[in-house]
Protein backbone atom coordinates (compact mmCIF):
# COMPACT_ATOMS: atom_id res chain seq x y z
CA UNK A 1 0.00 0.00 0.00
CA UNK A 2 1.54 3.27 -1.16
CA UNK A 3 0.48 5.14 2.01
CA UNK A 4 2.92 3.06 4.02
CA UNK A 5 5.41 1.79 1.45
CA UNK A 6 6.35 5.02 -0.33
CA UNK A 7 7.93 8.16 1.08
CA UNK A 8 5.29 10.35 -0.56
CA UNK A 9 2.49 8.26 0.93
CA UNK A 10 3.96 8.45 4.41
CA UNK A 11 4.37 12.20 4.18
CA UNK A 12 0.79 12.50 2.95
CA UNK A 13 -0.46 10.56 5.98
CA UNK A 14 1.65 12.78 8.24
CA UNK A 15 0.15 15.85 6.58
CA UNK A 16 -3.46 14.69 6.98
CA UNK A 17 -3.09 13.54 10.57
CA UNK A 18 -1.12 16.67 11.39
CA UNK A 19 -3.85 18.89 9.95
CA UNK A 20 -6.46 17.18 12.14
CA UNK A 21 -4.30 17.65 15.23
CA UNK A 22 -3.73 21.33 14.41
CA UNK A 23 -7.49 21.84 14.17
CA UNK A 24 -7.97 20.05 17.48
CA UNK A 25 -5.35 22.23 19.17
CA UNK A 26 -7.18 25.31 17.91
CA UNK A 27 -10.46 23.95 19.28
CA UNK A 28 -8.78 23.14 22.59
CA UNK A 29 -7.43 26.68 22.79
CA UNK A 30 -10.95 28.04 22.33
CA UNK A 31 -12.25 25.68 25.02
CA UNK A 32 -9.64 27.00 27.42
CA UNK A 33 -10.73 30.54 26.59
CA UNK A 34 -14.28 29.59 27.58
CA UNK A 35 -12.95 28.23 30.89
CA UNK A 36 -11.41 31.64 31.58
CA UNK A 37 -14.20 33.91 30.37
CA UNK A 38 -17.23 31.76 31.24
CA UNK A 39 -16.16 28.97 33.63
CA UNK A 40 -19.74 27.84 34.23
CA UNK A 41 -20.23 27.47 30.47
CA UNK A 42 -17.03 25.42 30.35
CA UNK A 43 -18.52 23.00 32.88
CA UNK A 44 -21.69 22.83 30.81
CA UNK A 45 -19.64 21.88 27.75
CA UNK A 46 -17.80 19.24 29.80
CA UNK A 47 -21.14 17.83 30.93
CA UNK A 48 -22.50 17.90 27.37
CA UNK A 49 -19.51 15.97 26.08
CA UNK A 50 -18.84 13.62 28.99
CA UNK A 51 -18.95 9.96 27.99
CA UNK A 52 -21.71 10.39 25.42
CA UNK A 53 -21.41 8.39 22.21
CA UNK A 54 -20.41 11.37 20.06
CA UNK A 55 -17.68 12.38 22.52
CA UNK A 56 -16.39 8.81 22.69
CA UNK A 57 -16.26 8.56 18.90
CA UNK A 58 -14.42 11.89 18.70
CA UNK A 59 -11.97 10.82 21.43
CA UNK A 60 -11.32 7.48 19.75
CA UNK A 61 -10.82 9.19 16.40
CA UNK A 62 -8.43 11.72 17.89
CA UNK A 63 -6.46 8.97 19.62
CA UNK A 64 -6.24 7.10 16.32
CA UNK A 65 -4.88 10.17 14.52
CA UNK A 66 -2.30 10.70 17.27
CA UNK A 67 -1.14 7.08 17.15
CA UNK A 68 -0.92 7.07 13.34
CA UNK A 69 0.94 10.40 13.39
CA UNK A 70 3.48 9.01 15.88
CA UNK A 71 3.97 5.74 13.99
CA UNK A 72 4.52 7.48 10.67
CA UNK A 73 6.83 10.03 12.28
CA UNK A 74 9.04 7.20 13.53
CA UNK A 75 8.89 5.48 10.14
CA UNK A 76 9.94 8.64 8.30
CA UNK A 77 12.74 9.34 10.77
CA UNK A 78 14.15 5.83 10.41
CA UNK A 79 13.78 6.04 6.63
CA UNK A 80 15.67 9.34 6.48
CA UNK A 81 18.46 8.03 8.69
CA UNK A 82 18.77 4.91 6.58
CA UNK A 83 18.88 6.98 3.39
CA UNK A 84 21.64 9.23 4.73
CA UNK A 85 23.62 6.33 6.11
CA UNK A 86 27.02 7.32 7.42
CA UNK A 87 26.83 10.71 5.71
CA UNK A 88 24.89 12.17 8.62
CA UNK A 89 27.96 11.81 10.83
CA UNK A 90 30.07 13.80 8.38
CA UNK A 91 28.02 16.95 8.92
CA UNK A 92 29.55 19.11 11.62
CA UNK A 93 26.98 21.90 11.29
CA UNK A 94 23.42 22.33 10.14
CA UNK A 95 22.91 23.72 6.62
CA UNK A 96 21.53 27.26 6.66
CA UNK A 97 18.49 26.22 4.66
CA UNK A 98 17.52 23.55 7.20
CA UNK A 99 15.59 24.62 10.28
CA UNK A 100 16.55 23.34 13.72
CA UNK A 101 12.99 22.14 14.29
CA UNK A 102 13.11 20.22 11.00
CA UNK A 103 16.02 18.13 12.25
CA UNK A 104 14.50 17.62 15.69
CA UNK A 105 10.83 16.94 14.99
CA UNK A 106 11.00 13.49 16.58
CA UNK A 107 12.62 14.83 19.75
CA UNK A 108 10.06 17.64 19.91
CA UNK A 109 7.33 15.07 19.40
CA UNK A 110 8.61 13.00 22.33
CA UNK A 111 8.58 16.08 24.59
CA UNK A 112 5.04 16.89 23.46
CA UNK A 113 4.00 13.27 24.02
CA UNK A 114 5.33 13.38 27.59
CA UNK A 115 3.44 16.63 28.17
CA UNK A 116 0.32 15.06 26.67
CA UNK A 117 0.61 12.13 29.09
CA UNK A 118 0.65 14.52 32.06
CA UNK A 119 -2.31 16.42 30.64
CA UNK A 120 -4.28 13.22 30.07
CA UNK A 121 -3.62 12.03 33.62
CA UNK A 122 -4.73 15.34 35.08
CA UNK A 123 -7.89 15.71 33.02
CA UNK A 124 -9.09 12.93 30.71
CA UNK A 125 -8.35 10.11 33.17
CA UNK A 126 -10.34 11.91 35.88
CA UNK A 127 -13.20 13.08 33.70
CA UNK A 128 -14.25 11.06 30.67
CA UNK A 129 -12.49 7.86 31.77
CA UNK A 130 -14.23 8.02 35.15
CA UNK A 131 -17.59 8.32 33.42
CA UNK A 132 -16.77 5.40 31.14
CA UNK A 133 -15.89 3.28 34.17
CA UNK A 134 -18.96 4.48 36.05
CA UNK A 135 -16.78 5.55 38.96
CA UNK A 136 -17.20 8.93 40.64
CA UNK A 137 -14.44 10.20 42.86
CA UNK A 138 -14.72 13.25 45.12
CA UNK A 139 -14.98 15.59 42.13
CA UNK A 140 -17.85 15.14 39.66
CA UNK A 141 -16.48 14.28 36.19
CA UNK A 142 -18.38 17.20 34.65
CA UNK A 143 -16.79 19.73 37.01
CA UNK A 144 -13.99 20.68 34.63
CA UNK A 145 -13.12 23.81 36.57
CA UNK A 146 -12.38 21.76 39.68
CA UNK A 147 -9.89 19.67 37.74
CA UNK A 148 -8.30 22.92 36.59
CA UNK A 149 -8.16 23.86 40.27
CA UNK A 150 -6.54 20.54 41.17
CA UNK A 151 -4.00 20.59 38.35
CA UNK A 152 -2.87 24.20 38.44
CA UNK A 153 -2.68 24.46 42.21
CA UNK A 154 0.39 22.20 41.91
CA UNK A 155 3.61 24.18 41.53
CA UNK A 156 5.00 21.90 38.82
CA UNK A 157 2.01 22.05 36.47
CA UNK A 158 2.68 25.46 34.85
CA UNK A 159 6.36 24.55 34.46
CA UNK A 160 5.55 21.31 32.64
CA UNK A 161 2.91 23.00 30.52
CA UNK A 162 5.12 25.90 29.43
CA UNK A 163 7.93 23.50 28.47
CA UNK A 164 5.39 21.47 26.50
CA UNK A 165 4.02 24.59 24.81
CA UNK A 166 7.48 25.74 23.74
CA UNK A 167 8.15 22.34 22.18
CA UNK A 168 4.70 22.55 20.58
CA UNK A 169 5.57 25.91 19.02
CA UNK A 170 8.65 24.53 17.29
CA UNK A 171 6.74 21.44 16.19
CA UNK A 172 3.81 23.44 14.81
CA UNK A 173 5.93 26.14 13.22
CA UNK A 174 7.66 23.57 11.04
CA UNK A 175 4.83 21.07 10.77
CA UNK A 176 2.11 23.40 9.47
CA UNK A 177 3.96 24.59 6.39
CA UNK A 178 5.66 21.25 5.73
CA UNK A 179 2.31 19.45 5.59
CA UNK A 180 1.30 21.74 2.71
CA UNK A 181 4.62 21.03 1.06
CA UNK A 182 3.85 17.32 1.36
CA UNK A 183 0.67 17.70 -0.69
CA UNK A 184 2.36 19.65 -3.47
CA UNK A 185 2.35 23.32 -2.42
CA UNK A 186 6.11 23.55 -2.66
CA UNK A 187 6.83 26.42 -5.03
CA UNK A 188 8.92 29.28 -3.70
CA UNK A 189 6.06 31.81 -3.58
CA UNK A 190 3.68 29.64 -1.58
CA UNK A 191 6.32 28.18 0.72
CA UNK A 192 7.28 31.67 1.88
CA UNK A 193 3.64 32.53 2.49
CA UNK A 194 2.92 29.27 4.27
CA UNK A 195 5.93 29.68 6.52
CA UNK A 196 4.61 33.06 7.62
CA UNK A 197 1.13 31.65 8.18
CA UNK A 198 2.61 28.76 10.17
CA UNK A 199 4.67 31.12 12.30
CA UNK A 200 1.72 33.39 13.05
CA UNK A 201 -0.72 30.55 13.67
CA UNK A 202 1.59 28.59 15.96
CA UNK A 203 2.70 31.75 17.77
CA UNK A 204 -0.86 32.91 18.45
CA UNK A 205 -2.09 29.49 19.57
CA UNK A 206 0.92 28.77 21.79
CA UNK A 207 0.92 32.30 23.25
CA UNK A 208 -2.75 31.87 24.16
CA UNK A 209 -2.02 28.47 25.71
CA UNK A 210 0.75 29.97 27.87
CA UNK A 211 -1.43 32.92 28.93
CA UNK A 212 -4.25 30.52 29.77
CA UNK A 213 -1.93 28.36 31.87
CA UNK A 214 -0.79 31.44 33.80
CA UNK A 215 -4.39 32.59 34.37
CA UNK A 216 -5.41 29.10 35.51
CA UNK A 217 -2.47 29.02 37.92
CA UNK A 218 -3.31 32.40 39.44
CA UNK A 219 -6.99 31.55 39.82
CA UNK A 220 -6.25 28.11 41.23
CA UNK A 221 -3.96 29.56 43.90
CA UNK A 222 -6.70 32.06 44.74
CA UNK A 223 -9.14 29.13 45.03
CA UNK A 224 -11.44 30.87 42.58
CA UNK A 225 -12.84 27.62 41.23
CA UNK A 226 -13.79 26.53 44.74
CA UNK A 227 -15.25 29.75 46.07
CA UNK A 228 -17.05 31.35 43.13
CA UNK A 229 -20.75 31.31 44.01
CA UNK A 230 -21.95 30.60 40.48
CA UNK A 231 -19.65 27.61 40.23
CA UNK A 232 -20.60 26.35 43.69
CA UNK A 233 -24.24 26.44 42.67
CA UNK A 234 -23.34 24.50 39.55
CA UNK A 235 -21.43 21.88 41.54
CA UNK A 236 -24.48 21.49 43.75
CA UNK A 237 -26.66 20.84 40.70
CA UNK A 238 -24.28 18.09 39.64
CA UNK A 239 -25.27 16.18 42.77
CA UNK A 240 -28.97 16.24 41.91
CA UNK A 241 -28.99 13.15 39.61
CA UNK A 242 -27.29 11.10 42.32
CA UNK A 243 -29.91 12.06 44.89
CA UNK A 244 -32.75 11.49 42.46
CA UNK A 245 -31.45 8.00 41.74
CA UNK A 246 -30.95 6.93 45.37
CA UNK A 247 -33.43 9.07 47.32
CA UNK A 248 -36.13 9.92 44.79
CA UNK A 249 -37.40 13.12 43.15
CA UNK A 250 -38.41 14.80 46.41
CA UNK A 251 -34.87 14.68 47.76
CA UNK A 252 -33.54 15.91 44.43
CA UNK A 253 -35.99 18.81 44.48
CA UNK A 254 -34.93 19.70 48.02
CA UNK A 255 -31.28 19.76 46.97
CA UNK A 256 -32.12 21.90 43.95
CA UNK A 257 -34.16 24.42 45.92
CA UNK A 258 -31.79 24.78 48.87
CA UNK A 259 -29.02 27.39 48.83
CA UNK A 260 -25.53 25.94 48.96
CA UNK A 261 -24.98 26.57 52.68
CA UNK A 262 -28.36 25.09 53.57
CA UNK A 263 -27.70 22.07 51.40
CA UNK A 264 -24.38 21.63 53.17
CA UNK A 265 -26.12 21.48 56.54
CA UNK A 266 -28.72 19.05 55.18
CA UNK A 267 -26.12 16.66 53.82
CA UNK A 268 -23.86 16.83 56.87
CA UNK A 269 -26.85 16.22 59.16
CA UNK A 270 -28.11 13.32 57.06
CA UNK A 271 -24.65 11.75 56.95
CA UNK A 272 -24.33 12.01 60.72
CA UNK A 273 -27.68 10.30 61.18
CA UNK A 274 -26.96 7.54 58.66
CA UNK A 275 -23.56 6.77 60.17
CA UNK A 276 -25.01 6.45 63.66
CA UNK A 277 -24.99 2.86 65.03
CA UNK A 278 -28.76 2.95 65.47
CA UNK A 279 -29.29 3.73 61.79
CA UNK A 280 -26.77 1.11 60.71
CA UNK A 281 -28.62 -1.49 62.73
CA UNK A 282 -32.10 -0.34 61.69
CA UNK A 283 -31.31 -0.32 57.96
CA UNK A 284 -29.11 -3.43 58.00
CA UNK A 285 -31.56 -5.33 55.81
CA UNK A 286 -32.34 -2.43 53.46
CA UNK A 287 -30.65 -3.20 50.10
CA UNK A 288 -30.72 0.49 49.12
CA UNK A 289 -29.04 1.74 52.29
CA UNK A 290 -25.39 1.15 51.20
CA UNK A 291 -25.95 3.00 47.92
CA UNK A 292 -27.67 5.88 49.68
CA UNK A 293 -24.90 6.11 52.23
CA UNK A 294 -22.29 6.23 49.47
CA UNK A 295 -24.21 9.03 47.75
CA UNK A 296 -24.33 11.05 50.96
CA UNK A 297 -20.63 10.41 51.58
CA UNK A 298 -19.75 11.51 48.04
CA UNK A 299 -21.76 14.71 48.43
CA UNK A 300 -20.19 15.41 51.83
CA UNK A 301 -16.71 14.81 50.42
CA UNK A 302 -17.33 17.34 47.65
CA UNK A 303 -18.59 19.88 50.18
CA UNK A 304 -15.53 19.34 52.36
CA UNK A 305 -13.30 19.80 49.33
CA UNK A 306 -15.01 23.08 48.44
CA UNK A 307 -15.07 24.39 52.00
CA UNK A 308 -11.67 23.52 53.41
CA UNK A 309 -9.83 26.42 51.88
CA UNK A 310 -12.71 28.81 52.44
CA UNK A 311 -12.56 28.12 56.16
CA UNK A 312 -8.78 28.46 56.23
CA UNK A 313 -8.99 31.73 54.32
CA UNK A 314 -11.57 33.04 56.78
CA UNK A 315 -9.33 32.17 59.72
CA UNK A 316 -6.33 33.81 58.08
CA UNK A 317 -8.38 36.90 57.23
CA UNK A 318 -9.65 37.15 60.80
CA UNK A 319 -6.12 36.80 62.13
CA UNK A 320 -4.82 39.52 59.85
CA UNK A 321 -7.61 41.95 60.70
CA UNK A 322 -7.50 41.41 64.47
CA UNK A 323 -5.97 44.54 65.98
CA UNK A 324 -2.82 43.94 67.94
CA UNK A 325 -3.09 45.52 71.38
CA UNK A 326 0.08 46.84 72.86
CA UNK A 327 0.85 45.77 76.42
CA UNK A 328 0.28 48.39 79.07
CA UNK A 329 3.36 49.86 80.71
CA UNK A 330 4.49 47.89 83.70
CA UNK A 331 2.86 44.66 82.56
Amino acid sequence: MWLSSSSVGRKFVMAVTGAVLVLFLTFHCLMNAIAICWPAAYNSVCEFLGANWYALIASAGLALFIVVHIIYAVMLTLQNRKARGKDRYALSSRPKTVEWSSQNMLVLGIVILAFLAVHMIQFWAKMQLQEIRGVHDVLPPAAGTLFIQEAFSQFYTPIIYIIGFIALWFHLNHGIWSMFQSIGWDNQVWICRLKKVACWWSSIVVALFIIQAIVFTVKAHDNFYKTDETLRQQYKEMLVPMFEKDFGPDAASAITAAPFDQMKQMIKGTLSQMEAPEAQSYFANDPQFPSRLETIKAAAALIDYLDVDVEEAAVESATETTPQTEPEPGK
